[in-house]
């Protein structure tokens, strides 16, 4: 599955067009490489995120085909750490 997919359908992110933004602009990355959108997420794969005041830092527990329920959204993924980020 596409990153930008990905996001959206953990609903990491909430709109693909924002999730392919953040690729693109070096928000995300993958495995602790900057990663574009079309880059293929796989099992096992640690994705970071860093929009606004967040960063979000996840395992993908699993690759889902298609859209997800809300609550099952957040079972295709495990938090390492999260953290609000001030901007000085």
């Amino acid at each position: 599955m596409r990153l930008d997919q990905f996001l959206k359908v953990s609903r990491l992110i909430k709109q693909r067009s924002v999730a392919k933004w953040a690729c693109d602009s070096g928000r995300v990355s993958l495995m602790g490489r900057k990663a574009k959108a079309g880059t293929v997420v796989t099992l096992g794969d640690e994705v970071s995120l860093s929009l606004r005041d967040r960063f979000i830092h996840v395992k993908v527990l699993e690759i889902p085909r298609g859209n997800v329920s809300k609550e099952r959204a957040q079972t295709l993924y495990e938090v390492i750490e999260e953290r609000r980020v001030s901007s000085s």
